[in-house]
């Protein structure tokens, strides 16, 4: 609702305007202030006009005012805009009648489950890939907030109006492949009794051991002759199928379902990989010296150029990635967004770069890099290395303070951010873990409603709010006001923390309200209005708690 009153008022704004001969006029900015006394929207066009003007900007705000209030006495909006004031050193801003509020929860009434959705994503075809873990070993924690990030994101993109798909690229070759498919087969000949050294870089967590053991199983080996007979290509394919099936029925308890599942071994094949070089060899963006080859990435603002075959043949792992890339935009994606860890830095200047040499916009292809996250079990850090197998799963995570706490912990802090994960906070069923928090308010209207109807005979209201005035009823209906903007605002920065923290103040709204306005008062009018309020606030709650994935309890 905030957006539309936003638009039409940066219409009347830009109407006004026409007071001043000849201007060039900016981009006008509705902002909604923090704090509530300059109301609940601000405008800075006086300040932006200063220069081209040559005036102050409270003089020019003050000559503009008249001429807005009188347009705004015209329009159907007249009756939503209670007043409009002059703040130095030039703001002007418009604060909502009773009737502007109660507009909020009519559009609330009449959207429901559809409130917060809009068309802001114009069906942009969008890909967001992420997790991508190598089958090397089970989900980490790292890769459960990857996760949880990248699959908010998703249901956010698609509720604001993006045709927006999950993707996971499964790096099923190369040397981490090879490493695994080593580890597994010396872990066999040391069950078998073989006293042979298990390999340095090799992956040393007990899971290893129990795949061994799995393997054997399947192969019937019973002897060291069994296994040396197995080609050690069967030991890699073993490894990767049983970690890809343990990943998705991880990733799928904690509910993060893909649209797509890419193979490296399909779609960067040698051929694909040579015709892609080739090309990009006709075209000058590759180049040999000292025996390699080398792609110019330094046009496209890099540091310097990336090796993409060695000069023993063998390809970098740039070189198979850019022919995933081109993959991906041949398919139509005009957005690309990939989701990656921070040792992965250096790595987007030149996958840009390569979206550049395949034809593209470089915008058109964004690497959002997630920090890790620190868990935290009865106040001491767990520490983690996939190699030496001293890690915490997101396995155990889930295990230990369920799918919503995991999902919601993992959200807590914007991604750029490192995370602390207190696993005794989340298991918490109380005020202060915030998902407790957030759900036991949704729970609550929706209990306060049961008993109003069994016991009073009393349903909310819809349609008629005229009773609702006091500071709490509307600093509530200003809250559900501004989630389709929070949406929006996630959306356009690729970041889904604003929703996370946009329902513990709803949530803290609702309780404030909550405490200091009876619902269930004497006046059965009165009584209905709040139970419409307070069910409005339920609506949003849910429809947020939806797009993180989390459950949205009746009973608590």
């Amino acid at each position: 609702m905030f957006s539309e009153t936003r638009q039409q008022l940066k219409n009347l704004i830009s109407d006004s305007l026409s007071i001043f001969q000849g201007i060039t006029i900016p981009n006008i900015i509705i902002d909604i202030p923090a704090e509530t006394q300059h109301g609940e929207f601000s405008c800075n066009i006086a300040l932006q006009l200063s220069r081209q003007l040559k005036k102050n900007p409270l003089i020019i705000a003050k000559e503009v005012l008249p001429v807005l209030q009188d347009l705004l006495n015209q329009s159907p909006l007249n009756k939503e805009i209670g007043k409009i004031e002059i703040k130095a050193p030039g703001f002007i801003n418009f604060y909502l009648s009773p009737e502007g509020f109660y507009h909020v929860l009519y559009d609330v009434f009449e959207q429901k489950d559809r409130y917060g959705c809009s068309n802001f994503g114009d069906g942009q075809k969008f890909c967001l890939e992420f997790v991508s873990a190598n089958p090397t070993g089970p989900l980490t924690v790292a890769h459960g907030r990857q996760a949880a990030v990248g699959d908010v994101l998703v249901n956010i993109l698609k509720a604001v109006g993006f045709n927006a798909q999950r993707e996971y690229y499964v790096n099923d070759e190369g040397n981490q492949i090879n490493i695994l498919g080593r580890s597994i087969k010396a872990r066999a000949l040391q069950i078998l009794g073989s006293d042979i050294t298990f390999p340095e870089d090799g992956y040393q967590g007990d899971y290893i051991r129990d795949m061994a053991k799995v393997f054997m199983g399947q192969h019937q080996i019973q002897s060291l002759d069994d296994l040396l007979k197995l080609q050690d290509d069967a030991f890699r394919k073993f490894g990767v199928q049983y970690l890809m099936d343990l990943i998705q029925k991880d990733l799928e308890d904690f509910g993060v379902h893909f649209d797509i599942w890419s193979y490296q071994s399909v779609i960067a094949n040698p051929q694909s990989i040579e015709a892609l070089l080739a090309d990009l060899k006709n075209k000058g963006y590759v180049y040999e010296a000292e025996g390699a080859w080398w792609f110019k990435s330094t046009l496209w603002s890099d540091d310097k150029d990336r090796v993409v075959r060695k000069s023993d043949g063998q390809y970098t792992y740039l070189t198979p990635d850019m022919v995933y890339h081109k993959d991906k935009f041949a398919r139509g994606f005009s957005r690309i967004v990939n989701i990656l860890g921070p040792d992965h830095h250096g790595y987007i200047p030149r996958i840009k770069a390569a979206a550049g040499a395949l034809g593209y916009k470089t915008d058109d292809l964004d690497v959002l890099i997630v920090q890790l996250a620190t868990i935290f079990r009865d106040g001491v850090e767990v520490s983690m290395s996939t190699r030496r197998g001293e890690f915490i799963t997101l396995r155990e995570v889930m295990d230990e303070v369920g799918r919503d706490a995991a999902r919601f912990f993992f959200l807590m802090r914007q991604a750029s951010a490192h995370l602390d994960f207190d696993l005794a906070l989340a298991k918490k069923q109380n005020a202060e873990n915030p998902v407790y928090y957030i759900q036991y308010a949704h729970a609550r209207i929706c209990s306060i409603i049961r008993k109003a109807y069994d016991e009073l005979h009393l349903t909310p209201k819809q349609n008629d709010f005229r009773s609702l005035h006091a500071p709490e009823e509307l600093d509530l209906m200003r809250k559900i006001g501004l989630y389709p903007d929070i949406l929006v605002s996630c959306a356009h920065f690729i970041e889904p923390f604003a929703l996370v923290r946009y329902l513990q103040e709803m949530a803290a709204a609702f309780h404030k309200f909550y405490d200091s306005c009876r619902v269930l008062d004497e006046n059965k009018d009165i009584s209905s209005e709040r139970l419409g309020l307070i069910e409005a606030a339920c609506v949003v709650l849910g429809n947020g708690l939806r797009l993180l994935g989390v459950s949205q309890p009746q009973k608590m």
